[in-house]
């Protein structure tokens, strides 16, 4: 084992701990792993990891400590139960969280002499590594300087700056986009099947090779919303009002509810109702905007 390399260690052995700490043995950091069931920490035992008996001397063994609970108020605990300073270690959360809860533990680790980075993993145990898992982390820009070159060792990672809550924001943010997306298919396959038709059969022949095509899309429907001006490209906001109210019909006339669609709607219809129908359906983005704005003050 290479010793110049950064003593790390991982809180939390469930399938993405693991991978992570059987990463940084493959890569020659000197591991250190805790897991509250300590029979989890068997195998990576086996390859090499010295097991803690406690979070604390878990936490004194790394120079880095990686936090991979389950969510990011599980970490605020069980960071928070664990006496003693950090004397200048790092804590990386790896654990799924709001941006605010990001900010409130960086606070407190701080006070207790940490640095402390927030990250979100986009990407499955079998892609952590590789560049197609994307790490998005923030934080103590300190911090990012000494251990950005272990961090990527996990996978794509982006440095997003020195704001705790920005990766929290930038992970709810693609999950809800991959959310949306789900309400698509449920809805599109709710609607087929009503008629019989199975979801492998729908998906595999329409739905994929429709999404990839969208896919090519998006770049551009993103530059018409920075644009500000929402430029028609592809399908102004009148005509996808007009069409999603079609799609409501058929949905209910197949006695699939429409409750997926009918916020999408409400949005349309309400910027049409603006003056904004022959703008891009991307009007769609400030609407929601405008309306949040509103709702905070």
């Amino acid at each position: 084992m290479n010793d110049n390399r950064t003593p790390v260690t991982v809180l939390g052995l469930g399938r993405i701990g693991a991978t992570i700490a059987e990463i940084f043995l493959r890569n020659g950091h000197p591991t250190t792993v805790w897991n509250r069931s300590a029979d989890k920490g068997t195998r990576l035992a086996e390859l090499g990891a010295r097991r803690a008996p406690t979070p604390a001397e878990a936490i004194a063994a790394g120079r880095l400590v990686v936090v991979a609970v389950a969510d990011t108020g599980g970490a605020a605990a069980l960071l928070g139960s664990t006496p003693g300073g950090l004397d200048g270690r790092t804590i990386l959360n790896v654990a799924t969280g709001r941006p605010d809860e990001a900010r409130a533990l960086g606070v407190a680790l701080s006070g207790r002499g940490g640095y402390f980075l927030d990250g979100g993993i986009l990407g499955v145990p079998q892609t952590l590594g590789t560049p197609d898992t994307l790490l998005v982390y923030s934080g103590s820009p300190i911090a990012q300087a000494e251990h950005a070159d272990t961090i990527v060792e996990l996978g794509n990672a982006k440095y997003l700056g020195a704001d705790a809550g920005l990766a929290g924001l930038h992970d709810m943010a693609v999950l809800a986009g991959m959310y949306g997306m789900f309400g698509g298919f449920f809805q599109a396959v709710a609607m087929v099947g009503s008629e019989n038709f199975t979801a492998g059969e729908f998906t595999d022949s329409f739905l994929v090779p429709w999404f990839r095509a969208l896919l090519d899309m998006l770049p551009v429907l993103a530059a018409e919303v920075d644009s500000g001006k929402f430029p028609v490209n592809y399908s102004d906001l009148a005509v996808n009002q007009a069409g999603l109210a079609n799609i409501r019909t058929v949905s209910r006339t197949q006695g699939v509810p429409t409750d997926l669609l009918d916020p999408l709607q409400r949005l349309f219809d309400a910027e049409v109702e603006r003056g904004n129908g022959s703008a891009s359906f991307t009007r769609a983005v400030a609407g929601l905007i405008g309306s949040g704005a509103a709702s905070r003050n």
